[in-house]
């Protein structure tokens, strides 16, 4: 191999787009797969990884047509992906929980920048407020940039660390394992269907769908408050207006 080749195969790995799921799992594999749900999950930097992507992808690339999908020798350990995956989502969530009690309300003391936006803490406050923290660390699990952001404010809220533990083991495992099976059993019906040199462009859609799908629990948890809000406006009576702030975590599990 002479120094252009060289140079090339150093220089190649950080010229990818971190966007691309399809080229992190090609480029990193099995192993790149574990940090960056560690990464997307337990660090504030994490959260423009396309983890439900990444995931299905991940799935794709455990089956029989990894090859023709990726190229050869990209084929990933299905038993790897579903122990590795989840142990790495909580891994990295608990030391989310653990960098939002340690530090507390200082560590999102920061003017926006492009990695942070004060929203982002905002929507996550809003969601275990809304939903309680049980409900809350599973469900923020299908949510972009919140999974990332719900953890250590779980921790600033106060969420003791064995119940987060509990709730947090439980929503990695839907998450993860249920979004790689997703892509391990519908891969052949993608190829299938789909030239594998434009899988690119029907992937996310794919995997809306399946968030979407995931997240369909919020939706009747809002619409339930709505209609309840409507009742008790019909009837005269007060209507609790949603509040975004930092409260101590209930004590009851919901």
């Amino acid at each position: 191999m002479d120094t252009a080749e060289k140079t090339r195969a150093i220089t190649e790995p950080l010229a990818l787009n971190p966007l691309d799921a399809k080229e992190l799992v090609s480029t990193f594999g099995l192993i790149g797969v574990w940090i960056i749900l560690f990464a997307e999950t337990g660090l504030l930097v994490g959260f423009f990884f396309p983890g439900d992507s990444l995931l299905f992808l991940a799935g794709v690339a455990a089956s029989s047509v990894a090859d023709t999908i990726f190229g050869d020798g990209t084929r990933l350990s299905l038993v790897g992906l579903l122990i590795g995956g989840p142990l790495c989502a909580v891994v990295g969530a608990q030391f989310g929980h653990y960098l939002g009690a340690r530090y507390g309300r200082k560590m999102f003391d920061r003017p926006d920048s492009r990695l942070f936006k004060r929203e982002y803490v905002e929507k996550a406050e809003y969601y275990f407020n809304k939903f309680g923290p049980a409900k809350a660390v599973i469900l923020a699990r299908f949510i972009p940039v919140v999974r990332t952001f719900l953890n250590p404010v779980a921790g600033v809220l106060e969420m003791p660390a064995r119940k987060f533990l509990l709730w947090n083991v439980v929503g990695a495992i839907i998450w993860t394992d249920g979004i790689i099976l997703a892509g391990y059993f519908l891969a052949r019906q993608i190829i299938d269907v789909i030239p594998p040199e434009e899988i690119d462009k029907y992937i996310l859609p794919a995997v809306l769908l399946i968030v979407l799908i995931s997240v369909v629990p919020i939706f009747v948890e809002l619409w339930r408050e709505r209609r309840a809000r409507r009742r008790a406006k019909a009837a005269g009576g007060p209507v609790a207006a949603a509040h975004v702030g930092v409260h101590r975590a209930p004590d009851d599990a919901d």
